[in-house]
């Protein structure tokens, strides 16, 4: 079994160390990832979750959020009543 990973690993080494064009390649993929998950991170995801004290809060706070987007508050008037032919 240990042969198998090493013949594995063997592998995968040889193919990244002879890589020319695909590390370049792997570069802007790994530079890409780390705008995404990091950079923007910082810049366009608040920390709702950061304020509130412990996880009981916070999954109240989240279960609030979820219903109250699926379900948005709407208001029955007078008008918006039609009725119904029976």
């Amino acid at each position: 079994m240990k042969n198998v990973f090493l013949k594995i690993w063997d592998l995968y080494y040889d193919g990244f160390r002879n890589m020319t064009l695909g590390k370049v390649l792997w570069i802007i993929i790994l530079a890409k990832l780390f705008i995404m998950f990091f950079v923007l991170k910082i810049f366009f995801f608040p920390g709702y979750l950061r304020d509130l004290p412990d996880d009981n809060a916070k999954g109240e706070f989240v279960s609030n959020e979820l219903i109250d987007r699926a379900v948005p508050d709407t208001y029955i008037t007078e008008d918006s009543i039609t009725p119904q032919d029976n």
